[in-house]
């Protein structure tokens, strides 16, 4: 039976090694990339199995690897979780997994960054709405490179920094504001804070694991339902840091990758 992570009670008390025992099912599987993951979740939604689910899966299985890593590296908090999110189902991830960071008792900084005042997706929507009622959670939302340079100024005090700015590759160089999100994220890396990455470390691409640039380099990247070949390839795997692949409920009727 395998264990999904919004009905796992005892998820936020393993450790990295631990979380890796757990979803070991998922790691199991063969690999494929970003259209069969793309596929098998939308046949998972048309059986039945709201994106609402799968993203609570995903954010979950998120902030519970965010929570271990932050225990292994003595930096659970030391200071306030940094999470970077795209307009997409990616940054809906991220607000799902600040939603149970901050449930767990952190400080969490929830950015969108877009142009969009809300997000773009009706899922990820919901879910920043939602954390207009948590505490312990500020929600901020930046349009520019000129809002993200004044948020990089302090990102050295974030105990750690999730990337969930995209969810895949792009085609040629990334554009603003996402662009110096990712500035801010190396930033961060270069003053040693860890970085996690949702999906895949934004600009590598889940299929090939080409990159474009500039590109996050993470310490360890949570990827979900199966290995992604991308992160697999020598260029992604290096990007990627370490790789957990979570569950998140996609049944096997709906995967045919």
């Amino acid at each position: 039976m395998e264990h999904l992570p919004a009905d796992d009670p005892d998820l936020f008390e393993l450790d990295l090694r631990g979380l890796r025992r757990r979803w070991a099912g998922a790691a199991a599987r063969a690999p494929f990339g970003s259209e069969a993951m793309a596929g098998a979740d939308k046949r998972a939604q048309a059986m039945g199995v709201p994106g609402q689910r799968l993203m609570e899966n995903a954010g979950v299985a998120v902030a519970a690897a965010v929570k271990a890593i932050a225990e292994a590296t003595d930096r659970w908090l030391r200071g306030p979780i940094l999470i970077l999110c795209g307009p997409g189902n990616n940054g809906g991830d991220g607000f799902v997994a600040a939603r149970h960071l901050a449930r767990a008792g952190a400080e969490v900084a929830a950015v969108l960054v877009s142009a969009a005042a809300r997000p773009s997706t009706a899922d990820a929507g919901r879910n920043w709405d939602r954390l207009d009622k948590e505490r312990r959670i500020t929600r901020i939302q930046v349009a520019s490179a000129a809002d993200l340079r004044i948020l990089a100024k302090d990102v050295e005090k974030a105990s750690i920094v999730v990337d969930a700015l995209l969810g895949s590759g792009v085609r040629g160089e990334l554009r603003d504001p996402i662009r110096s999100a990712v500035e801010v994220i190396l930033k961060a890396r270069a003053a040693k804070v860890p970085i996690v990455a949702i999906d895949t470390p934004t600009a590598v691409d889940l299929t090939s694991g080409d990159a474009s640039v500039p590109v996050v380099r993470a310490d360890l990247t949570v990827t979900f339902h199966r290995p992604k070949t991308g992160l697999l390839a020598t260029r992604g795997a290096r990007l990627a840091g370490k790789v957990l692949v979570a569950p998140i409920g996609i049944p096997a009727g709906a995967d045919r990758g």
